[in-house]
C-alpha cells in the first residue's frame, strides 16, 4: 500500500499503530482495508498532540474490532483548521464510531 492516502481533498500519511508519535497537533483517521480493497474510515479525530492522544485512545480498540489496522494522520497546527478538516472528513467518510458532526 502507498504511504499516503487521500481522504476527501486531504492527503494523509499512513502509519501502523505501533508508530512512535511526535508531540505535534493534527487530524487522524483510524482505518482498515475493506472487501473492495479500499481504505474504510472507522473513526476520525483530532489531537493537540499525537504523542499524548495515541498513548491510550479510547476508540482504537473499537475501531480495531471493526477492522482498523492503520492510522492516517495529517499535521495541522491551527485548532480552527483542525476543527474544519475533522468536520469535513466525518461528513465525507461517515465513520461508524463518530456519532457527532455527521
Amino acid at each position: 500500500m502507498a504511504d499516503k492516502a487521500k481522504w476527501s481533498s486531504y492527503e494523509l500519511n499512513i502509519y501502523t499503530p505501533d508508530t512512535t508519535w511526535y508531540d505535534v497537533a493534527g487530524v487522524y483517521v483510524f482505518c482498515g482495508v475493506n472487501a473492495q480493497n479500499r481504505w474504510e474510515a472507522y473513526y476520525v479525530g483530532q489531537a493537540e498532540s499525537f504523542c499524548d492522544r495515541f498513548s491510550s485512545h479510547e476508540q482504537w480498540s473499537p475501531a480495531a474490532r471493526l477492522g482498523a489496522t492503520h492510522i492516517h494522520a495529517l499535521v495541522v497546527q491551527l485548532a480552527a483548521t483542525r476543527d474544519r478538516i475533522e468536520r469535513e472528513l466525518i461528513q465525507a467518510c461517515q465513520p461508524h464510531l463518530n456519532t457527532q458532526l455527521k
